[in-house]
């Protein structure tokens, strides 16, 4: 009889583990939406009490690997040693990635030295924290007082008052009184990268 109940008692094991192999553990496998929602995000990092950098947006996801997306916008704003506002940066979408400390600003990506009236604008823009450095590969415009330059890549310190164009396209004087033309060819730019997307 000790026998009879010890061969079941082995059964009943074998049956067991052989169920527990057929679970579908396809609901374990790992989420990768955010984590967090939050609304009319105004962050600052001050020095000694004085504001030097403020990121605003109104829409921020965090995500479990540290990541975070701003789908509604990003501006970050720089003062100066006298709590002066020097340059802004705004664009469409931003993106913030942890592994890289990096900031990505895409779409319409507009930035402003108010110091030198000088202006950029681009489809897509880094901004390193840590390197206190801006950069894109894609197509710019800068405009100043003087100059309408228009190249490929840059990088330039984080408040934009020194900056490289690693290939000029065009670049002139701009005629006193002459209108606005960032904006007209930043249009121009989307224009362009439309016809490219046709197929041949």
């Amino acid at each position: 009889m000790l026998r009879l109940l010890s061969f079941v008692f082995i059964l009943l094991v074998v049956s067991f583990s052989s169920c527990k192999e057929e679970v579908d553990t396809s609901f374990m496998e790992s989420y990768l939406g955010p984590t967090g929602i939050g609304y009319d995000i105004d962050l600052v990092h001050s020095d000694s009490t004085q504001i030097k950098i403020n990121l605003k947006a109104k829409k921020q996801l965090e995500f479990s690997s540290g990541d975070y997306e701003f789908p509604e916008g990003i501006e970050i704003f720089f003062y100066d040693d006298k709590g002066e506002l020097t340059t802004t940066i705004r664009a469409d979408r931003g993106y913030y990635i942890r592994k890289d400390d990096v900031y990505r600003g895409e779409g319409d990506v507009q930035v402003e030295n108010m110091e030198k009236q000088q202006k950029l604008a681009s489809e897509e823009l880094f901004w390193n924290p840590t390197t206190k450095r801006i950069y894109t590969e894609k197509f710019v415009t800068i405009q100043d007082p003087q100059r309408l330059i228009k190249g490929t890549g840059m990088e330039a310190d984080e408040s934009f008052s020194e900056y490289e164009i690693k290939k000029v396209i065009d670049s002139r004087t701009i005629i006193p009184g002459e209108e606005n033309e960032i904006k007209q060819n930043k249009t121009d730019v989307q224009g362009d990268d439309n016809q490219r997307q046709i197929p041949e």
